[in-house]
């Protein structure tokens, strides 16, 4: 069935987030930073829609699931260890980088902020030279 290739799971996927992003700059008048919105949760500052958004991340994988009949499939290459330091890494990246990939990457590049353009490409110089170098180092093996 075509609705489970993943190459269309993945054209979906894009075209679904640059939706939402779209309706919620739109409808707000605000940018999607999911960095910006997590961190509002925790500082109480939250407003209605970023919950509403953010609950939304939750709940569309769930909805997935209720009309396909199968959860996404994920496949992760990597000890629970180095997701957790990853993902510590990349939580301070984005509070050092003033935003995250969706509202640097699909945002701001969608608004052409210089800022956002030169965040972009050093998530990407950055993220390619790492992946080159443990490549490199490591002979190639799998994390």
């Amino acid at each position: 069935m075509i609705l489970s290739e993943p190459n269309f799971q993945g054209l979906a996927g894009g075209l679904l987030i640059g939706l939402s992003c779209a309706a919620y700059l739109l409808l707000t008048g605000r940018s999607v930073g999911i960095s910006g919105m997590v961190a509002g949760l925790f500082a109480e500052k939250s407003s209605s829609p970023d919950t509403t958004f953010l609950l939304g991340l939750i709940v569309g994988p769930l909805l997935w699931r209720l009309v396909w009949g199968v959860w996404p499939p994920i496949t992760i290459h990597a000890s629970f260890l180095t997701v957790v330091i990853s993902g510590l890494l990349v939580g301070f990246g984005t509070r050092l980088g003033s935003g995250c990939t969706s509202g640097h990457g699909v945002m701001g590049m969608a608004r052409l902020s210089p800022r956002s353009l030169i965040a972009v490409v050093t998530f990407l110089t950055v993220g390619a030279s790492t992946a080159t170098l443990f490549h490199l180092l490591t002979g190639g093996m799998q994390p």
